[in-house]
């Protein structure tokens, strides 16, 4: 059960504080120990690691977008649809690094492990799927954009690539689906797995620091 007078995504949010450093977040409660837990100014992006980042990324939005679009939980049509969708956008993206020359790496890192992970997680404890869902849309929202606008900054004369561009007001698609997510786990009286919630912010930190060479 989630707290008293806490909501299952307010519950998560309590959590994921104490997995961040406070370069990473405000209320951040770890100490830096890795150097995917540095600030990003203290990052050095490369071009290549960048498109490995994205190359990564989409890996992980492709098994999440593939799940609740053919959901083996019924619950998990509620979370199609959101706006939040990023794979069609960094498809576009890679399209775009390849029109300028690049070669685009094939998925191979953590990307690929996670969102295998998530396609069997998805498939026999649906709470601890919530979680990671949860995590990675709503990271990429808050982190992720920092991240994007200081690596564009550094290496791609601020280019703006689709993957930070959202259709319509991204502050009320993202209380949607906090309001979706509140509303199933209400509904089935789920409780917040607190392990499945702690893996998943490793995990976006790891395919995060990848820009990073």
């Amino acid at each position: 059960m989630a707290l008293q007078g806490k909501g299952f995504v307010d519950e998560m949010r309590m959590v994921a504080m104490k997995l961040h450093t406070r370069e990473q977040a405000r209320e951040g409660e770890k100490e830096v120990k890795g150097p995917e837990e540095r600030s990003i100014s203290k990052w050095n992006p490369t071009v290549d690691g960048y498109l490995r980042f994205l190359v990564e990324s989409k890996s992980v939005y492709d098994a999440l977008e593939g799940i609740v679009d053919k959901p083996d939980f019924p619950y998990y049509a509620e979370l199609r649809n959101t706006g939040l969708e990023r794979s069609e956008r960094l498809g576009k993206d890679l399209e775009w690094f390849k029109g300028q020359g690049y070669g685009i790496p094939g998925p191979s890192g953590p990307g690929v492990n996670y969102a295998c992970y998530i396609q069997e997680l998805s498939e026999k404890d649906f709470p601890a799927f919530l979680c990671h869902f949860y995590n990675f849309y709503f990271a990429h929202t808050a982190g992720g954009r920092i991240i994007g606008k200081k690596v564009a900054g550094k290496i791609l004369n601020n280019k703006d690539l689709e993957f930070y561009k959202w259709d319509g007001e991204l502050k009320q698609m993202l209380q949607n689906l906090r309001d979706k997510i509140n509303k199933i786990t209400l509904v089935l009286l789920l409780p917040l797995p607190l392990i499945a919630f702690s893996i998943s912010c490793c995990v976006s930190r790891a395919v995060f620091s990848s820009c990073s060479d």
